[in-house]
């Protein structure tokens, strides 16, 4: 995955992309941005006082951490000196469709703070590489498993709240059924399948749910069984997301109790790549996943 060469993206190629959410559209229009002011040599700072900002302000729009008004755009193209009418209007198309809500937000009263990058990083990724180590990964939860693993993450939810996060779950599910579906790869801990979660019907309907999700050509599932001792995980688990723009880095997602780490730097994601093909090595081939949990479902 890393080291592979990236061509620069320009804002109209973007905005056709079948994966181009709102949240992608924010990352390409701030990289881009940030492109143009180190190449004319401007400052934050003086990047702040065009818009009536801060450099701090600048920065998180070049890291596509919040959406940009067209006012704001306009006034940076004039600085970055762009000229060519067409050129400026597909930054400030870009800048549009960048402010615009993603299907996601209508969850906003049950959704973390930080969750809502995930969803839209994951709607625009080609490829999801991820670890878990105590549940079954959440794209590939049914129903009922994901009202036991939320009913433990959230105990003091009421009903109305319980099942609005299910909901959340079960939609974010849909990018698999796109037709332009990301590959998910899959690493399970063999502990996130014998550990109970529910009644013993949840935890067949489970695993016959992943047997299902096996054979999907866009799904590679892969068992790190008990015997394999320790792991080259980094205590917990991981998500590598990679993207076909060109101006979009894998970036790794690890979530905490209470709050998550979105790593880009290249140093640190490569550090995750090669725990990433560690585990993949040393886990079971995926050719051994479906015979894996054949046998977990005859025992329960």
């Amino acid at each position: 995955m890393a080291g592979q060469p990236r061509r620069e993206a320009s804002p109209g190629r973007i905005l056709d992309h079948p994966r181009g959410g709102p949240t992608i559209l924010r990352i390409v229009l701030g990289t881009q941005l940030r492109r143009l002011r180190e190449e004319r040599g401007i400052s934050r700072e003086d990047a702040g006082e065009a818009i009536r900002g801060s450099h701090a302000k600048i920065s998180r729009l070049e890291l596509g951490r919040v959406g940009c008004k067209e006012r704001d755009v306009a006034d940076l193209l004039t600085l970055y000196e762009v000229w060519d009418p067409q050129e400026r209007e597909e930054y400030l198309a870009l800048a549009r469709q960048a402010g615009s809500p993603g299907w996601w937000q209508k969850y906003s009263d049950v959704m973390s703070p930080w969750f809502d990058r995930l969803i839209g990083l994951e709607e625009a990724a080609s490829i999801i590489r991820m670890y878990e180590v105590q549940f079954v990964p959440g794209l590939l939860q049914t129903r009922q498993y994901a009202h036991e693993v939320i009913r433990l993450g959230h105990p003091r939810d009421d009903a109305r709240r319980s099942e609005r996060r299910i909901e959340l779950r079960m939609e974010r599910q849909a990018i698999l059924d796109q037709p332009h579906a990301p590959r998910l790869w899959a690493v399970m801990d063999e502990a996130a399948l014998r550990r109970p979660l529910g009644s013993r019907q949840v935890m067949r309907d489970q695993i016959e749910h992943l047997i299902e999700a096996a054979q999907r050509p866009n799904v590679t599932l892969q068992i790190a069984p008990f015997s394999l001792g320790g792991l080259a995980a980094a205590g917990g688990p991981v998500t590598i997301l990679r993207f076909l723009e060109p101006d979009l880095p894998d970036i790794v997602y690890l979530e905490q109790l209470t709050s998550s780490l979105y790593l880009e730097k290249r140093d640190e994601v490569e550090g995750y790549l090669v725990v990433m093909d560690r585990l993949c090595a040393m886990a079971d081939p995926p050719a051994r996943t479906l015979t894996f949990l054949e046998k977990l479902l005859s025992e329960y």
